[in-house]
This record gives structure tokens, C-alpha cells and sequence, in this order.
């Protein structure tokens, strides 16, 4: 039996007329839609007259649906999924999916499309030719941290999305970790309230705290300067060759194992765990000793 195909098929993330040929094609041929939400999905379908069978596939049952899924590709159907809006696996579901169909062997094919993060950047005035996608950040706890920590080395437009109930809290916290760096909100793209803001992260900050914020946003941010580059660089040369010596020169300056152990894993960009154990290793040589 010929197996099935998987389309994924981007789709309007504002204005319904952003829609291609191709996706409308496709959509009207494969046997079912897979839809991360099957009421905004018939919005769609029904202003295009097309009329097919849907199933809900979703963050929430994402993994226990894509074996189900592929069974049916296996069998020989054609498939498609949708995200609510723009194209799926970049922060929708979706890549469980893909993974699964390639390891049977199932062709995958991408309908391209609008995209949030591609509309900000190219309309934002920052680089264009360099940029990293990260994507929604963990709403809190180490793993924010250090992904903000990872984010201020970048370089080239560094994209965010965020939540309208986060956006302010999350441009001062990168104000903190990056500098007061020039920025670009897009909110409510292609939609009839489209909006561009543009300034510092901390001048932003301030002007969507006077005003009542809705709609979903792109948050782009430029990549570190090459002069900001230079300077940790030359900071991180007169660091001590080895983390031991590095641990060694601020516990003769007065500071505790503990104090020492945070200021080299940050100055170092090391983990807390890993140089604790060189020091607590370092006890045990000089007892030794």
C-alpha cells in the first residue's frame, strides 16, 4: 500500500486574504485537516468554501495523537495540519508530528506562507540578514534566566513572542540582562490595528505602561555591538587561566565558597553545579595537602 502524505500548510495570521493558491489547493484535496484548534480552522475553511473532514491536534494531546496520526498516513491518507495562525512548528504544535512521520518513512511537505516572526523582521528595521527566532521564553525560573543570559551574546535581531500580559515585564528584564538596546514591538499584524513601536527596551516599556495592551506581539531586539563584542572579550582575558585560580582569587579577596562559586559560574558563563564541585575538589586536595 503507497503510503500518505503530511502537508504543512501555513495560514493567514491575521488578514484571511494572506492565503496562497497552493495552501487552498491542498487544503481541498487531502482527505482530513488537522487543526490545533478546529473553531478558528472552520473560519477559514468556510470563508474558502471547503468542506473537510477536521481533527483537533494540540499542544495538549500532541504526543499521544501523532502515533494515531501516522497509522493513518501509513494507510495511505493525505493529511494537513494547520496552526491557528501562520505555520506550524514554530512555536505551534507540529514537530512531534514531522519527527514521527520521517521515521516511517512518510513524505512531508512544507506549504509556505505567512509567518508572525518573518512579518515583523522584515518591517522592523533591524537586521534582516542575521537573526536568531527564540520564540515565546519560559514564563519564569532558571531556565528564562539562563536563556536570557544566552540571548545577550547574540548576533544580528535577536525575536521574541510574548503574551500582552508579559510583554512589559519581559522588556525591562531584557533591558537588565542585554542594555538599554534599540528594539520593535509588531502588534496585530496584518489586522486592521497592524502597529509598529520602536525605540529602547526601556522607552517601550514605559509607553505600553500607559496604555491598554492587547493583540498578540513580536518583540525584535538587536544583536549585541561589535564594540560591546571587544569589551567582554578583553574583561574575560583578565580572567585567571584556570577556573581553580579563578575560585582561588576572590577567596583571598574575603568572599565566601559560595560568594566566589556564583561570581566565577557567572563571569564564566559556567554552570553553578560544575564549579562548586571544582571547589569543594579543591578543599579536599588542600586537606589532603
Amino acid at each position: 500500500m503507497e503510503k500518505g502524505i503530511l502537508y504543512l500548510v501555513a495560514t493567514p495570521i491575521g488578514n484571511l486574504k494572506d492565503i496562497t493558491l497552493r495552501a487552498l489547493k491542498v487544503l481541498r484535496e487531502v482527505d482530513v485537516i488537522l487543526a490545533e484548534d478546529t473553531r478558528n480552522t472552520v473560519k477559514l475553511l468556510n470563508h474558502y468554501a471547503i468542506k473537510k473532514p477536521l481533527k483537533s491536534y494540540h499542544k495538549f494531546n500532541e504526543k499521544e495523537t501523532a502515533g494515531k496520526i501516522v497509522e493513518e498516513l501509513l494507510m495511505g491518507k493525505k493529511m494537513a495540519l494547520v496552526s491557528d495562525a501562520g505555520t506550524p512548528a514554530i512555536s505551534d504544535p507540529g514537530e512531534e508530528l514531522v519527527k514521527a512521520a520521517i521515521l516511517q518513512d512518510i513524505r512531508v511537505v512544507p506549504i509556505p506562507g505567512a509567518s508572525a516572526f518573518t512579518e515583523a523582521l522584515i518591517a522592523s528595521g533591524l537586521s534582516a540578514s542575521l537573526f536568531t527566532f527564540v520564540g515565546f521564553l519560559p514564563t519564569k525560573g532558571k531556565e528564562r534566566k539562563e536563556l536570557l543570559e544566552y540571548t545577550k551574546t547574540l548576533r544580528g535581531t535577536v525575536i521574541f513572542y510574548e503574551a500582552p500580559h508579559r510583554v512589559g515585564k519581559t522588556l525591562k528584564e531584557l533591558a537588565e540582562v542585554m542594555g538599554d538596546r534599540q528594539a520593535v514591538i509588531g502588534r496585530e499584524l496584518t489586522k486592521k490595528f497592524e502597529e509598529f513601536l520602536r525605540g529602547t527596551l526601556l522607552e517601550l516599556a514605559e509607553r505600553l505602561q500607559e496604555r491598554e495592551i492587547k493583540g498578540e506581539f513580536v518583540l525584535l531586539v538587536e544583536g549585541i555591538s561589535k564594540e560591546e563584542e571587544k569589551r567582554n572579550k578583553e574583561e574575560k582575558a583578565d580572567y585567571p587561566d584556570s577556573v581553580e585560580e579563578h575560585i582561588r582569587l576572590y577567596l583571598t579577596e574575603g568572599f565566601s565558597k559560595k560568594e566566589a562559586v556564583k561570581k566565577v559560574a557567572e563571569e564564566r558563563d559556567l554552570k553553578k553545579k560544575e564549579v562548586y564541585s571544582i571547589a569543594i575538589r579543591m578543599e579536599g586536595n588542600e586537606k589532603e595537602v
